[in-house]
């Protein structure tokens, strides 16, 4: 008996012709709700060329898609230094056997975990802007890393924990057996194979940080999004504009995915090759014993 079989019964004649029929069903609806939508935009003209052609030249791209989409990837690229760094931190922290150490990037962690990016955004813009000599022109975009670190460096440092708890009890175990220490062995056995891990994970998180740039344009970060609502308001397009600014997104944020799921299948292959090529080899020269062969001198 299968797994599946196991854990549910599987559908009859008349249970999967009830699916096929709900299944679609859905599609009818949601093609019904798709061709409202679209036929209402078309009754208000915002499928009309006019609206779509600045996209075709090249000074819309030039002075407002380009420029917003570098500021976006900037902030991003700096947000994921720094996120990183702060996630190994912490999660080392988090892992300490000094349980002061443990409790304080723990609350740290936790608290940067539940408060909403965009309310981090919104305080260090206040806060910056009245309180330290950051340059004003500055002020959005350094906000913006800053919520965006302190967020996603606190779930990096989650995943580096969890990473670490998944290895098995024998990895430092073996590294106390050869003399290191807890934090050498958490250093140098336990936290490479945890980064290698997590490596699917972590990419996936730069996702979010690059979707979660875009809610700098609401602090007033010149980013993609507000060139587009820029671009929108000289040439009354703001549905095409939005549009286009979320097939960018998608298309960036579909590349990241893909290079995820290529690098984590690429690391599975390579880690099956190793245990295959482990669980095959023999040790030269050595001759294995069978399991029931007498032990020498035993009585005959």
């Amino acid at each position: 008996m299968s797994a599946q079989n196991v854990l549910f019964d599987a559908p009859g004649p008349k249970a999967r012709r009830n699916i096929r029929i709900g299944n679609v069903l859905g599609v009818l609806l949601i093609a019904a709700l798709l061709w409202t939508a679209v036929s209402g935009l078309a009754d208000k003209g915002q499928f009309d060329a006019a609206k779509w052609t600045p996209f075709l030249e090249w000074r819309t791209w030039e002075f407002f898609l380009l420029p917003g989409l570098l500021s976006t990837l900037k902030a991003a690229a700096v947000a994921v230094v720094t996120s990183v760094v702060f996630g190994l931190l912490f999660g080392i922290g988090r892992l300490s056997s000094f349980k002061p150490v443990s409790w304080v990037c723990g609350i740290v962690v936790e608290f940067f975990r539940a408060v909403p990016v965009l309310l981090m955004m919104v305080f260090f813009y206040q806060f910056l802007s009245k309180n330290t000599s950051v340059e004003p022109a500055q002020v959005p975009f350094v906000a913006v890393v800053i919520a965006l670190t302190l967020y996603n460096g606190s779930v990096i440092a989650e995943l580096v924990r969890s990473g670490v708890y998944g290895l098995p009890k024998g990895q430092r175990e073996a590294g106390l057996a050869i003399g290191l220490t807890p934090g050498q062995s958490l250093r140098s056995i336990e936290m490479p194979q945890a980064l290698v891990a997590m490596l699917p994970a972590l990419l996936s998180q730069f996702v979010v940080i690059l979707k979660d740039s875009a809610l700098g344009t609401f602090i007033g970060y010149t980013e993609l999004l507000d060139y587009a609502r820029r671009l929108a308001a000289g040439e009354g397009n703001i549905l095409p504009a939005l549009l286009i600014t979320a097939a960018i997104f998608i298309a960036l944020n579909w590349l990241l995915t893909f290079a995820a799921g290529r690098l984590s299948r690429r690391l599975g292959a390579r880690a099956g090759k190793v245990l295959k090529i482990e669980e095959t080899l023999e040790p030269e020269g050595v001759t294995p014993v069978p399991a029931t062969a007498p032990a020498k001198g035993a009585a005959n």
